[in-house]
């Protein structure tokens, strides 16, 4: 599978993540979230950046209850599930990997 933005061809796997990280891009970030219905907002950007952070710094994935508490920790406020399925129906780390340009991650849950 293969996405197109701004003329250049990403490869993606059969989950629509793409098989290179760093072809990423802002770019690459808006269309992936295009094709989910989603528009990116700054709290989307948020969980977005501390998901690539934490894969390119830590070689991490974080389950949901670890977004959930690094993004606390980014707003400053208590965050729960339900507010990360606001910006991201189908799975905060599902999802939100996808559209942060991540591999796929094939665990269930967030717990």
């Amino acid at each position: 599978m293969a996405l197109e933005v701004n003329g250049k061809i990403l490869e993606t796997d059969d989950n629509g993540n793409l098989t290179d990280p760093s072809a990423w891009d802002e770019d690459v970030a808006k269309a992936l979230a295009a094709k989910d219905g989603i528009e990116l907002t700054q709290e989307h950007w948020d969980v977005l950046n501390y998901l690539r952070s934490e894969y390119i710094d830590n070689n991490e994935q974080p389950m949901e209850r670890a977004i959930n508490k690094g993004m606390s920790k980014i707003w400053d406020k208590k965050v729960i599930s339900k507010d990360l399925y606001v910006l991201f129906p189908l799975a905060p780390s599902k999802q939100g990997n996808k559209i942060a340009g991540l591999p796929y991650v094939a665990r269930k849950g967030g717990y």
